[in-house]
């Protein structure tokens, strides 16, 4: 079984360049299935989960044509298919814009049901919610959600609760509808605006996405384009932590410094030094490091997908710190791993209490999800002696070249497949 073997007790230090944001990659090539014209994405990351999803794609008989690793050209007017079914796309989230998507472009599709990350319930109430306010029906059979309709027709659509994927994948389906689309208490992150940046590239009409309030003006057809994804907010922020639990001094380079603030805010409260640059963000730390109270938010509050790497950091510096978490109930199954590297965490509803301790200890750890998973290798970086992490295919669904981008910084990190490949690297590296 894979897994990276880590020795931990060295700084990261260097530079690191981000990919490209994978879940505005997952929202952007659904929206390319929407145009009979080329449409060119540029800087996708070579991801797991975009890998899927543009194997699922294919598989409906849209044109896919890889042009390299992070380059794709897609021309939906090749499909065949408003079935959207793969053995992977099911265990992965994304996968649901294309509902959005074919809905829109074709009033019919029928799309597995999603699966992704076990961090608690996602319903996707929401999206349903929206389609049928367009004027369509939904419902689920055999493990399909199933939405079809006459016509589109543009609604006023007010959320019950804050979606990023209920925004993306009824933006989608609005594009078509005839008439204006109002879309209120949507989310607001930035690769909401980025898939909505895309389809304006093609022709849509789309504007306020980034507030809580988006408008859409129905077209009758979307025109090809050339597209760049943004970095990614969360790799970026993963390194940026990884700099801080290891007491590092790493640049993360091809990054909109904007978009890190929320997490940059919060380590700068904790002592870290940040400088900024037009594309890139510097961490380093030179001086003893302190608590804090962190809470999950929609953005642009502290983001639930760096709830993790955040944790690890504090459960190394002194004094006490609470992390709250607000969107997903079920995102500190990775406390029980970090507790057996000798972290003092405890977990009450959808809080945990951390009281820092001066060193985390190397130990086998197992990766609950991708983005506790990420966090644990951070840990294994900043410990003492020898760890090993097991499902690091998670990790790959959102981290492309992990353990090399770390190795670059000069992280012991190495990716195994037994249990003796685990021990001939920790008797060549250096202590």
């Amino acid at each position: 079984m894979e897994q990276f073997a880590i020795r931990g007790g060295r700084p990261l230090c260097g530079e690191v360049a981000v990919s490209g944001a994978k879940n505005a990659a997952l929202g952007i090539l659904a929206a390319a299935v929407m145009s009979d014209e080329d449409v060119v994405i540029h800087n996708i990351p070579d991801v797991a989960d975009v890998n899927i999803l543009l194997e699922t794609i294919a598989e409906t008989g849209v044109t896919v044509k890889r042009q390299s690793p992070h380059d794709v050209l897609i021309n939906g007017s090749t499909i065949r298919s408003r079935i959207v079914d793969n053995s992977f796309i099911r265990k992965m989230r994304g996968g649901y814009y294309l509902l959005g998507a074919l809905l829109g472009r074709y009033h019919q599709a029928e799309v597995a049901l999603p699966g992704g990350c076990v961090i608690g319930s996602r319903p996707i109430d929401q999206h349903q919610k929206g389609f049928e306010l367009l004027g369509a029906t939904t419902d689920t059979v055999n493990g399909f959600i199933v939405a079809e309709a006459e016509e589109l027709n543009g609604a006023h659509i007010y959320f019950d609760t804050v979606s990023v994927g209920a925004t993306i994948n009824v933006m989608l389906a609005a594009v078509f509808a005839k008439g204006r689309t109002v879309m209120e208490n949507v989310a607001r992150e930035p690769h909401i605006v980025d898939v909505a940046s895309c389809l304006n590239s093609m022709g849509a009409r789309i504007k306020g996405a980034g507030t809580d309030m988006i408008r859409i003006d129905g077209v009758d057809k979307l025109h090809g384009t050339e597209y760049t994804v943004i970095p990614d907010q969360i790799e970026a922020g993963t390194f940026l932590t990884a700099a801080a639990v290891t007491r590092g001094d790493v640049t993360v380079k091809n990054v909109i410094p904007k978009h890190l603030e929320c997490i940059t805010s919060k380590l700068r409260e904790m002592g870290c030094s940040v400088e900024e640059f037009d594309d890139a963000v510097r961490l380093y730390v030179n001086r003893p490091l302190k608590g804090a109270r962190v809470k999950t938010l929609p953005y642009p509050g502290f983001p639930t997908d760096m709830q993790p790497q955040i944790t690890v950091v504090l459960s190394t510096v002194k004094g006490s710190s609470t992390v709250t978490e607000t969107i997903f109930e079920n995102r500190f199954m990775y406390v029980d791993e970090l507790k057996r590297m000798g972290a003092d965490i405890t977990v009450e509803s959808n809080t945990a209490f951390v009281k820092g301790i001066q060193k985390l200890m190397g130990t086998q750890l197992s990766a609950p999800d991708l983005r506790a998973g990420a966090a644990l290798v951070t840990a294994a970086l900043a410990a003492d002696g020898d760890s090993t992490v097991d499902n690091v295919h998670f990790i790959l669904r959102g981290y492309e070249n992990f353990a090399d981008k770390l190795k670059s910084l000069g992280g012991q990190i190495e990716t195994v497949f037994s249990e003796a490949e685990a021990k001939k690297f920790f008797m060549q590296v250096v202590s």
